[in-house]
Parts: structure tokens; sequence; C-alpha cells
């Protein structure tokens, strides 16, 4: 049974959705202000993966993921850059959204933006003023902390503790340090709404109450974020909801670890904030989702150049297992065990015990690192096996194929991007190697045919310059005895 650490009890608990057979689930997008960075990466890879595992597990998942378009900061890098700040905020939530396609992430099932729901937060604060929740200052509407006695249950704060916390910023009208703004009066320049209580806009915990309720109705399944936000944003989000409806909002907080870059905390002060958009022209997408898969979402990660070097080669040896298994099997996988020999009837073991491993490493609140783990045990286990059988059976090989890709789907690995030859740097090693001009596979074959011969003679540096040549020309070889294989890298 899948087990999910729950941020609001502090432990494990079993998964139990609202709907049988079906997962809602919210995740706190991005204040599009700015190009994603490797932090929003780290967020939105574990939500990928835990989003993934629930359909392998056969829910029906309806994923939202917001947009804050209106806030303080897009405001304000709007003036900067002299835009209106919905066009600002516009231009950059498409550069995010592309950047997490270019990641390789799942898009969400819906992006609601904060401004196309702006009546309904209206209605949600007028509720709140209504049941004495929230007060109106001057224009501007606060939600009073001290009136819901359950504020502090998500982030485990007492009342003493969230005062001596909490500042009044210049302008604030509010009459107590701890309570936060429902509703902002419009500033001079600023975009505005109209509303009973002035022309303004909403503040920032109000829009994920409105949007996850709207789409999910409460209590839903499974919140998400980072663990930066489960205070105040989780916390202010609770007593909102809560205090509005009246009853439980949301039944499991799942949270994010924070990124380290190079062992520092990610800041503009440091310098070291790296956007996705110069990862990605730096290193391969695969490899930095690899790389947040191998820690488990809860823990904190480092990010750093060997780290994703560990994770590069890490993914050879998935590569590499993948085409031996594509190279012997079959169009069928429906295995009879009565046609298997004893080797056979082992490896079949083997798979069927690699699924239940990696679904109880998963089942365990998506532990990612256990659950790769068993993926190269598994794969050890099939380079074993296809090196002892003569002629391994092509069903048992289409089998272990379509189990180990689904499984490595899980992890957002192995999704089928197509790798391109270089057929430019091909044709170069022809001139060089004098081979005739044709496929780029024919030439890559009659150089590799050079290299045996040039081995043969025992003339390793030759054998070896060849290897080099192929490699800067994006092919990869190994050598299993006699025999030469490549791959695209």
């Amino acid at each position: 049974m899948l087990k999910v650490y729950n941020t609001l009890t502090r432990k494990k608990e079993p998964f139990i959705p609202v709907e049988e057979g079906k997962v809602k689930m919210y995740v706190c997008g991005m204040t599009t202000y700015s190009d994603a960075h490797i932090g929003h990466a780290r967020t939105y890879v574990a939500f990928d993966i835990i989003r993934r595992y629930l359909e392998y597990k056969g829910y029906d998942v309806f994923y939202i993921q917001n947009i804050t378009d209106i806030d303080d900061k897009i405001i304000k890098s709007a003036n900067e850059a002299g835009m209106d700040a919905l066009e600002y905020s516009s231009y950059y939530a498409k550069r995010c959204l592309d950047d997490m396609k270019n990641l390789g992430i799942k898009p969400a099932n819906l992006y609601p933006k904060a401004t196309e729901h702006i009546e309904d937060m209206i209605e949600l604060v007028k509720e709140l003023v209504n049941k004495k929740y929230a007060y109106v200052a001057n224009g501007d509407v606060y939600f009073s902390v001290e009136k819901f006695s359950d504020y502090g249950k998500l982030s485990r704060q007492n009342m003493k503790q969230i005062k001596a916390g909490a500042r009044v910023e210049v302008g604030e009208k509010k009459r107590r340090a701890e309570d936060f703004a429902l509703w902002k009066s419009a500033k001079p320049g600023e975009p505005f709404w109209e509303s009973p209580w002035g022309n303004g806009r909403p503040g920032w915990h109000i829009e994920c109450s409105v949007m996850s309720s709207k789409y999910l109705g409460i209590p839903f399944d499974i919140h998400g974020g980072g663990q930066d936000l489960i205070f105040p944003h989780h916390e202010n989000e609770i007593a909102q909801a809560e205090s509005a409806y009246g009853k439980r909002f949301v039944n499991y907080w799942i949270h994010s670890g924070m990124l380290k870059v190079n062992g520092e905390k990610m800041s503009k002060s440091l310098g070291n904030i790296i956007n996705i958009r110069d990862a990605l022209k730096k290193w391969d997408a695969e490899a930095i989702r690899f790389f947040f898969a191998s820690y488990h979402y809860r823990s904190p990660a480092d990010f750093n150049e060997n780290a994703i070097k560990n994770s590069e080669n890490a993914l050879k040896r998935i590569y590499i297992t993948k085409e031996k298994l594509e190279e012997y099997a079959g169009d069928d996988e429906r295995v009879l065990i009565e046609e298997l020999n004893e080797k056979e009837r082992e490896y079949l073991n083997e798979i069927e015990n690699f699924c239940i491993k990696f679904e109880s490493a998963m089942d365990d609140d998506f532990n990612t690192p256990k659950a790769i783990e068993t993926l190269f045990d598994f794969i050890k286990k099939t380079n074993k096996f296809l090196m002892e059988e003569e002629k391994p059976n092509e069903k048992l090989c289409k089998y272990a194929l379509n189990e180990f890709l689904k499984i490595s789907n899980v992890l957002t690995l192995l999704q089928g991007k197509e790798k391109k030859m270089n057929v430019e740097a091909i044709n170069k090693l022809a001139e060089k190697y004098g081979v005739k001009k044709e496929k780029a596979e024919k030439i890559i074959e009659k150089i590799l045919e050079m290299r045996r011969k040039a081995r043969n003679e025992k003339n390793y540096e030759l054998a070896d310059e060849i290897r080099e040549d192929l490699r800067k020309a994006g092919i990869e070889i190994e050598d299993a005895g006699s025999e030469t294989r490549w791959r695209i890298k």
C-alpha cells in the first residue's frame, strides 16, 4: 500500500483518495516575473514523478499548477522594463512553461492564472469578512490570524513564535503584525480591479485557496510545493479556506526539499541562480531529471557539475541495457513458462521481482533513490542473462524491455527522445580514414571494421584514436568480446 509523508501530521500515512481511483492534485506554480531556475526544476520534477507513479498505480490524476501573473515583484519588474504588468507576466509565463516542456516535465491538466479568477477571489474575501475572520482597513482587507484557532498547525508554530517573526511593511494598515493581506488597495500606476472595498488586487495567498477549491472541490487529495511555502503561504491557504468553508481543506500536504548549488543556498547576492534555459545549454535535460530523481523528494539536493556527470554516466548504462533488450526482443511479450529453460525461468523471476521491489520502494513515500537502486540491480542481472544466453528468448526480452521502459518512465527516463546522428562529423571521419561517403551507419561500420583489424594487429594506438574520433563525433562504442556495439550519445 502506498504511504505518503504528510507535512500536516509529520508522519507517513496510507494514501486513501477522496474518490476511489482518482487523485486531485494541486501544486503551487511560478510567479512569472523572470525565467524559471533549477530550484523550480527540483520542485516540478519531484511532483512530476509523484504524478507519474500515481498514474502507474492506475489512478486517474487531475493535476493543477497555477500561474501567479500579478504581484509586487511582477509590477516592479514590469515597471523597470517599461512594460505593461500583464503583458510582462504573460511573456514570462510562456517562457516558464516552455522551459518545463524542454526539461521533459509532463504538462499539468490545467494552468489557471490568478488574473482570470479575480471575481472568485473577491467572493471568498467577502465570505471571510461576513464571517468576521477578516476586516477592512482603508481599502485593504486583512485576515485576522487570531480568529482561526488552528493557525500554525501546518508549520507547527505557536502564536508566540508567529508574532515574534511578524513584521509590518510600510503602508500596511493591519491591526496586528501577524495578519495577512487578502486584498490590497491599488497604488498610483498599478493594475487594479474593482471590488466592494475599492480598486485593488488580491493578496498572494488567496489565489491558491480559490483556484484549488474551484477546480478540485474540498477536501482534495494532494497539495504540493517547495518546503519554503509551508509558512506563510500554505499556512495561510489553510486558514482562509477552512474559515470560509468550515471543513478540512486538503488531506495530504507534500513538500519537496530545498536545492543548493555547490553546497550553498541559491541567492541573487551569491550570483549562483542557474536558469533552466542556461542549464539546458550545458547539460542534457534527462541528466538533470535523473540528478533530481536520485534524491528523495523531501531531502535537500546539491546541484553541482560532478553530480550531473555521475547522472550522465548512469544514464549511459541505462541506455545500453535498453538497446541490448531491443536488439533481442521480438514483437510478442506473451511468455509461456513451459517453453522456458531453467535460466530463462530464473530471469523471468528477476523481472517480476524487479517490479515488486520497484513498487515497494515507491510505495514508501516515493523513495526514488531506492527505486533507482532496484533499476540498476535489474540492469546487472539483465546483462548477466544476455551474456550467458547464446540466443536470448525473444518473448522474454520483449517482456523485460516493456517493464524496464514502464518503470524508467515513472522516473522520467527513456522518454523516447530521438537522438540525431551528426552526419557532418561522420562524413569528416570518412574523409580522414579513406572510407566512401554513403549512409552514416555504413560509414561507422566500416570505420569499426578498421578498428577491429587494428586491434587484431595489436595496433592499439590506432584503435584508441578511432574510438576517440567516434566519441567526438557523438558515437560511443562498447567492446563485448569479439563484437563491438555502437550508439549515438
